[in-house]
């Protein structure tokens, strides 16, 4: 096989192991963050985000989620292996060896503290803090229930890293997109550990649909997305946006509501639609809505 063709394979093997399409899920709330602080607090040029802090801030999302998707797959190889749905993951199968993982992961840190440099000093000291809340995300179904939340987080953090990134500072409003991301990731997480059941019954691990039961476990994130959704409301109040951004909270409401009706306790099998297809509708059209809200802003 030709060496090119080689090294495609193995950047297809990368990409796969980091689930890198699944960057749409937060990179569009964090990018909404960075909208809102250039215009609320009038930053160059014209109230907008320059090129070079987009493009750093999305520098820095991708490499962080990348190291924690890695160390994710580290510290999981061997639920990995055991677990009949991702016993064909990367490192489980040997397509990729331990020691490139941990390299991998090195190398997307250090990425990530490059792109934070690049932006502003409180971004670099707070970096630290961001790569612990996203590696230690990857411990918590050992011990609690409600290592989704730990998930949300870990992505929710976002918005408020992206507001510091243009402004240096930041405003304590961004900490309700936060808790509504938060809320938002939870959720579907919980949908999706509804397949993992069985397993971690067998495996010792913890998780809201095998302490509550399916059915109700699809109950509680139906309260989470409530939440969620209750949240964005409260925070397009809080920056009195306009008309754009209600729609756009009324549009990811109703992705929302049709997410939870593909999944049924007794019927899992469309799952995977509602996890991947439906939460990057809602994530895309959160800032397609809310760039446009911005757009028209009267600051």
């Amino acid at each position: 096989m030709p060496d090119s063709a080689i090294q495609h394979g193995r950047i297809r093997t990368v990409l796969e192991m980091i689930k890198f399409e699944h960057s749409v899920f937060a990179l569009p709330f964090a990018l909404t963050g960075a909208l809102l602080a250039a215009r609320a607090t009038h930053q160059p040029p014209h109230g907008w985000p320059s090129v070079q802090q987009v493009f750093w801030i999305v520098v820095a999302m991708v490499a962080a989620r990348s190291a924690a998707m890695t160390v994710n797959r580290i510290v999981d190889l061997r639920y990995d292996r055991e677990n009949p749905r991702t016993a064909q993951r990367a490192l489980a199968t040997g397509a990729l060896s331990l020691s490139f993982a941990w390299l991998f992961t090195v190398a997307a840190v250090a990425i990530f503290f490059v792109a934070a440099w690049q932006l502003n000093p409180l971004a670099l000291k707070l970096a630290p803090v961001a790569i612990a809340i996203l590696f230690f995300y990857s411990f918590t179904k050992r011990f609690t229930n409600w290592s989704h939340l730990f998930l949300g987080l870990a992505l929710g953090v976002a918005p408020a890293a992206a507001w510091i990134a243009i402004t240096g500072a930041l405003d304590l409003r961004m900490l309700i997109l936060c808790a509504a991301v938060t809320l938002w990731v939870a959720g579907f997480d919980v949908l999706y550990a509804c397949q993992d059941v069985d397993y971690d019954r067998r495996a010792g691990l913890f998780s809201i649909p095998k302490r509550f039961g399916i059915a109700n476990a699809l109950l509680i994130a139906r309260a989470l997305h409530v939440g969620a959704v209750a949240l964005l409301c409260w925070l397009a109040a809080s920056f009195a946006l306009p008309w754009p951004a209600w729609l756009g909270v009324a549009v990811a409401a109703a992705l929302l509501t049709y997410e939870h009706s593909l999944v049924k306790a007794d019927d899992l099998s469309k799952l995977d639609a509602a996890f991947f297809a439906m939460n990057g509708y809602i994530s895309m059209s959160f800032l397609l809505f809310w760039g446009a809200a911005a757009a028209v802003w009267k600051v």
